[in-house]
């Protein structure tokens, strides 16, 4: 079959306006974050799990690629397309079919955005926990694919803690549902948990069974200024055991990622402090967070702080932590990293990084930022000149690999750290990984050359 006699198929199958081809294609965006005109044969939008699996089983009888799009804000690549491959993209399927208040669970197309599924949980009193930046944006079927984490991982666990029942449709077009309704089925493999994570490679999310939580009756946010490593240590430490379960966020900034974001005039805290801490608490212990942190300036753990006393100003502290605007603007190249490491190793990391990128590219700026309290940091690089990325991915990930870190926290592998996935990932992990994928996927169809060589 020719890939226009395919394209003619998929027409008759799921609809002409389903099958985008030419300009509808090139005018799109490569990503949320790369404006280069999107290469692909065709994207293809199905309605319906139904329509799915036949767009899947007409592709592989046609011995056709097939990359799985949801959103596109990933940073590693996941969804990139070539021009001989097919967009197979959920965003037409964007519904909340079920809501169950009491059961707390959410069903869902895959395509929904991660900010309405919040806001259908709000609806009823409670929350669903997944949260970060591209919230607007990104699609479920995408967190889950990526087994996504955010801001709230330290109390809520990644995305795999929040799917109870998933349904898929595998490379041949079959199949699987298993929308469970609850926490508990131990019944065999459960075989959810191998496509959550597999970024597209073993099967495509097309609904899911949510787990929501109880809304917080009271938050609390503050941004702290620390002295030294030690002491953001000690006071994720002091902080975890004083408010019993209620810390919910304990992101670091470092000294130069808060000055970008921080500007002088506005800046919640003074600069030039080595290190600040953003924290929230959710309910928890009698003690508060105020009360705590009062503690901890006793104790000289903090130098410095501030508390919010409204959601302005809670939103104020957090658009330091999140804003990625004033990178984008210093800094005419960029490459971002997102590693996950023990915490005692982090402030000797980052140092043999800063020291290696010193030597081998002396005119690049590092920020660091991350998710502290669960071993996440994220590293940018920027330049005002093209940036040597060979070098650059050196300095990085080798200096990891001797800290038996992970090169990918929370971003997945895709294309841009397939290269470095056995730095994190045993020889006998990585003949499993491609077992699965041969078993799954015979023909190697479904989003070739993603996570592993194809």
């Amino acid at each position: 079959m020719t890939p226009q006699n395919l394209l003619d198929r998929l027409r008759e199958r799921l609809g002409t306006d389903a099958v985008l081809v030419g300009e509808s294609v090139h005018g799109r965006a490569t990503s949320f974050w790369d404006p280069t005109p999107l290469s692909a044969l065709a994207i293809v939008r199905p309605r319906t799990t139904a329509e799915v699996s036949e767009a899947m089983r007409l592709c592989q009888a046609a011995g056709q690629p097939v990359v799985p799009q949801g959103g596109r804000t990933g940073l590693a690549g996941a969804a990139t397309t070539g021009a001989a491959e097919i967009a197979l993209s959920l965003e037409r399927m964007t519904a909340v079919e079920a809501l169950d208040a009491r059961g707390r669970t959410l069903t869902v197309q895959a395509g929904v955005a991660l900010q309405t599924v919040q806001e259908a949980a709000e609806s009823v009193g409670l929350m669903f926990p997944l949260d970060f930046g591209a919230r607007g944006s990104c699609t479920i079927g995408g967190n889950i694919a990526t087994n996504a984490g955010g801001n709230r991982v330290l109390r809520y666990g990644t995305m795999r803690a929040l799917v109870l029942g998933l349904e898929a449709v595998l490379a041949d077009g079959s199949v699987v549902s298993a929308l469970h309704p609850y926490l508990k089925n131990n019944t065999g493999y459960d075989w959810k948990h191998l496509l959550i994570g597999s970024e597209g490679t073993l099967g495509i999310v097309t609904r899911a069974v949510l787990r929501m939580v109880p809304a917080p009756r009271r938050i609390e946010t503050a941004l702290t200024a620390l002295d030294s490593f030690e002491a953001v240590s000690a006071l994720f430490d002091h902080l975890d055991r004083t408010l019993a379960g209620g810390l919910s966020a304990f992101e670091l900034l470092r000294r130069e990622f808060y000055a970008l974001n921080a500007p002088e005039r506005s800046a919640p805290l003074e600069r030039g402090y080595p290190y600040y801490v953003l924290v929230e608490r959710y309910d928890g212990s009698e003690t508060g967070l105020e009360s705590a942190l009062e503690q901890a300036l006793a104790a000289g753990l903090i130098q410095d702080a501030v508390v919010a006393k409204s959601e302005a100003d809670r939103a104020a502290l957090w658009n330091v932590r999140e804003t990625t605007e004033p990178s984008l603007r210093r800094h005419a190249a960029r490459q971002c990293f997102d590693v996950s490491l023990s915490q005692s190793a982090m402030e000797a990391y980052v140092a043999e990084v800063e020291a290696r990128l010193a030597d081998t590219v002396p005119a690049a700026e590092l920020l660091v930022f991350g998710h502290f309290g669960d071993g996440n940091l994220h590293l940018v690089v920027g330049s005002d000149s093209a940036l040597p990325h060979e070098a650059v991915d050196t300095a990085v990930y080798e200096t990891l690999r001797r800290y038996a870190g992970s090169v990918s926290a929370e971003h997945g592998i895709g294309l841009d750290k397939r290269a470095f996935l056995g730095f994190s990932r045993s020889q006998e992990e990585l003949a499993l990984m491609r077992a699965l994928k041969r078993t799954l996927d015979p023909c190697g169809i479904l989003n070739p050359g993603k996570v592993l060589e194809s």
